[in-house]
């Protein structure tokens, strides 16, 4: 019934974040969900696996700076899940 990737409460926030703005870099991601770095890449890494984010690794001048964007797919999948939820409410 519910995205089993979705279906966990930071990366709901996650995808719910980059929904909301397009992109986000990693290090406004870690201070909007209070994550750790590791914790942040993990779940990202997840996300990137099943193509509901892409990740960018570029440099700011000298500085790298990774980019997560969300994809069609993100979109889709997460909008599904939203109307899961709500049908699940309806019922209950």
């Amino acid at each position: 019934m519910f995205d089993p990737l979705l279906h966990q409460t930071i990366r709901s926030k996650l995808v719910s974040l980059l929904i909301s703005n397009e992109e986000l870099p990693f290090k406004a991601l870690k201070e909007a969900l209070n994550v750790t770095d590791g914790n942040l890449s993990s779940h990202l890494s997840k996300l990137e696996k099943e193509e509901y984010v892409l990740i960018e690794k570029k440099f700011e001048g000298k500085r790298p700076k990774t980019v997560v964007y969300i994809t069609q797919k993100g979109r889709d999948k997460f909008a599904s899940y939203i109307e899961a939820l709500k049908q699940f409410i309806e019922e209950n």
